[in-house]
């Protein structure tokens, strides 16, 4: 777990003081400096976790010493010298300033940092270095190299992801904000499917949560409890959604063609809502009994979910399509707020032919592309293919059972490596392309 630390009113440590104020500012600002405009690699220590000891020893015979990435926020009055008083403070802490950007307040400005810190300095120590020198309001957190990516580069990078896949733009909204909770509220049916009342056409920013109006219609609400949004954050979310909104509705139309035991060809691609009418034929020939297993409920209003497990805003989708066209098969890849869940349905004349597996397999990959920490299926105990699905996965499981309902969560975090370069391996040698946009890291 990142070590976190909150403090308003720290004070600084003793003791680790070296030479005045204007040289240690100076220290400081040639060290940042250096980083943001030097040709080299950041150095490979700089891991979130606790770096590998150095493989040898200097030219002195002495080992360097070992560092820490941390990700900081504080808020300092908007008045001249107050940044120089947080450099100084850091330098006599021996931090070294990777990176630095500002957020204006009016009378205050929030300063975020990326600092690479002596591995025996702790976030508590960090934030009372920051304190003694003015800083309030601070929040601190380990970073990864994911972190060294500059903010234009960042931004780039997510909106050229967002505009090859509509289903990007919530897991883009994540990394641009970090750990987030991203809810998507259709608009109101009827009278032109209306915006739920009071979020203007701008958006709002109430402190911890914002609300940004979907491209559809509806309203994208993104809660980070733990660390209030920025206005410069509010309108970089707001620029991703509006470029969203005007490119439409997209998906990725590549395909992979799978052989089945018995020999016939299978393709897996991408759905969305242009698939519903496809969808809708499955479903009428579908039983009841592989219906109700799947949605839970009454089986006459299973179209009615359709439309919304279709729609790139709240997940992907694979179909399986035959030869001829027909679809046999969906996989659905769901974003629940800061969770995800995984939900399959195989035509009863396709079943037991392995489908159902390698629709799991892929679902699963692309979540892990995504950053997921774990997946979860909603089925019930008698669902004998699902839970075998679930278990072909190879992967750590939890059996929770409520009432007659069975979830499954599997640990993602917890998937071998070498297991992962197989498939990839394997999906290479069959030409296959993979589903799903850009790899991802999870920040957190």
């Amino acid at each position: 777990m990142s070590d976190v630390a909150r403090d308003r009113h720290g004070r600084p440590p003793r003791g680790r003081t070296r030479g005045g104020p204007t040289s240690r500012f100076t220290a400081a600002f040639h060290s940042w400096w250096a980083r943001r405009h030097g040709h080299a690699p950041p150095a490979s220590d700089t891991g979130g976790g606790p770096p590998p000891a150095a493989a040898g020893a200097g030219a002195g015979g002495s080992t360097p010493a070992r560092s820490t990435l941390w990700r900081m926020r504080t808020t300092v009055r908007d008045e001249p010298g107050a940044l120089a008083s947080l450099c100084t403070a850091l330098a006599g802490e021996s931090v070294d300033i990777l990176s630095l950007q500002t957020h204006p307040l009016g009378r205050a400005t929030v300063d975020e940092f990326l600092l690479r810190a002596p591995a025996d300095l702790s976030g508590t120590g960090l934030t009372a270095a920051v304190a003694g020198a003015g800083g309030t309001d601070t929040w601190i957190e380990r970073a990864d190299a994911h972190d060294l990516v500059d903010a234009p580069t960042r931004m780039l990078g997510l909106a050229a992801r967002t505009a090859l896949d509509a289903s990007e733009l919530p897991l883009a909204l994540r990394q641009l904000l970090g750990r987030c909770t991203i809810r998507s509220l259709p608009a109101v049916p009827g009278a032109g499917r209306r915006v739920p009342e009071g979020v203007p056409v701008e958006g709002t920013l109430e402190d911890t949560v914002m609300r940004l109006r979907a491209p559809e219609g509806g309203v994208i609400t993104v809660e980070r409890p733990y660390l209030p949004f920025t206005p410069t954050e509010f309108a970089r979310a707001r620029a991703l959604v509006e470029l969203d909104a005007r490119l439409g509705p997209r998906v990725p139309r590549g395909q992979d063609v799978l052989t089945l035991p018995e020999g016939s060809d299978i393709t897996v691609r991408r759905a969305d809502t242009g698939d519903l009418e496809a969808a809708r034929a499955m479903h009428e020939r579908c039983s009841p009994e592989t219906l109700r297993l799947r949605y839970h409920g009454p089986v006459g209003d299973v179209d009615r979910y359709l439309n919304h497990l279709l729609s790139p805003r709240f997940g992907r989708t694979l179909a399986v399509r035959t030869a001829s066209g027909q679809i046999v098969g969906l996989g659905h890849l769901l974003w629940d707020g800061d969770e995800t869940e995984v939900a399959l349905l195989v035509e009863d004349a396709w079943q037991r032919r392995g489908i159902g597996g390698k629709l799991l397999a892929r679902l699963v990959a692309m979540a892990g592309e995504a950053g997921c920490a774990h997946v979860y299926a909603v089925t019930q105990a008698s669902n004998t293919g699902m839970v075998a699905a679930m278990r072909g996965l190879e992967l750590p499981l939890d059996y929770q059972i409520e009432e007659g309902t069975l979830v499954i969560t599997a640990r993602l975090d917890q998937r071998p490596a070498r297991r992962a370069q197989e498939e990839r391996v394997e999906r290479e040698e069959h030409g296959e392309q993979e589903h799903g946009g850009s790899r991802i890291g999870r920040r957190s």
